[in-house]
């Protein structure tokens, strides 16, 4: 897949609540780092199994409703798009609205998530945004 058709898988698996399919979008050997996480929260994960014990639990803390104000940039890299997008949707635990703006950096090789920058304020994030990382 390109990074678009990516891109586009990812948020069609999000909108579902598959967290296991959304890992599957990883390449084996495969990168998500968090630049801006905030303390106890992991700065990188390495290898799809890693994201796919970190989402574990994220459908029991957000409920994804939607994804708004996407600009996709594409780059003189073709394996290779910058994303500018804001999630939409309720924290599971209080029902308060979730709001979040992102960037994301995502690298594509044989058809899988290489790299994942996730950019993304935690300003404002509670303990009820907490959930298990063990990875």
């Amino acid at each position: 897949m390109t990074p678009r058709e990516l891109l586009d898988k990812a948020q069609e698996l999000l909108l579902a609540k598959d967290m296991s399919g959304f890992a599957d979008l990883w390449a084996t050997d495969g990168t998500m780092e968090f630049p801006f996480a905030p303390p106890g929260w992991p700065t990188r994960l390495d290898g799809r199994e890693a994201v796919r014990e970190y989402l574990s639990g994220y459908t029991d803390v957000f409920d994804i409703k939607r994804f708004t104000a996407l600009t996709v940039h594409e780059t003189t890299d073709p394996e290779v798009i910058v994303v500018e997008m804001e999630v939409e949707g309720l924290m599971v635990r209080t029902g308060e609205t979730y709001q979040r703006r992102y960037i994301s950096v995502i690298t594509v090789r044989d058809g899988h998530i290489a790299g994942y920058r996730d950019y993304w304020s935690p300003l404002g994030m509670t303990a009820e945004t907490d959930f298990t990382v063990t990875a």
